[in-house]
């Protein structure tokens, strides 16, 4: 039987409906952590790291999906959902207008930095 609550000392699973629970009940101070993309090459050089922590005015570039190899910076953080909003990256609506549409973290590359950020340790 599974427990109702969030556990922060959860050694892990492999069954993807514990997997989902963990993800969907984690409060959103540690959601930050699940929103996460990696660094391109030059990035990846320059910082010693493989990947970071998004953050709204990250330039990415999304790698998979229906938006594939479209780029620009990051609009919006959506913690509860778990999703990205990326400008370009536009769905139309039925009534015609365009709206923002969300991305998977997983599925973007960061390709430069926001780096007017204080708290955000970039440096090797």
């Amino acid at each position: 039987m599974m427990n109702k609550e969030y556990s922060r000392s959860w050694a892990g699973s492999s069954q993807p409906r514990k997997q989902r629970k963990y993800r969907s009940s984690a409060p959103l101070h540690l959601r930050h952590a699940m929103l996460a993309a990696h660094l391109d090459k030059a990035l990846r050089k320059e910082t010693g790291r493989r990947s970071m922590s998004l953050r709204k005015g990250d330039e990415v570039v999304v790698m998979r999906g229906e938006f594939k190899k479209t780029s620009g910076k990051i609009s919006r953080i959506d913690r509860k959902a778990l999703k990205v909003y990326v400008e370009g990256v536009k769905r139309k609506k039925m009534s015609g207008k365009d709206v923002d549409a969300p991305v998977d973290p997983s599925n973007l590359s960061i390709t430069k930095l926001y780096r007017d950020d204080k708290k955000r340790k970039v440096t090797k």
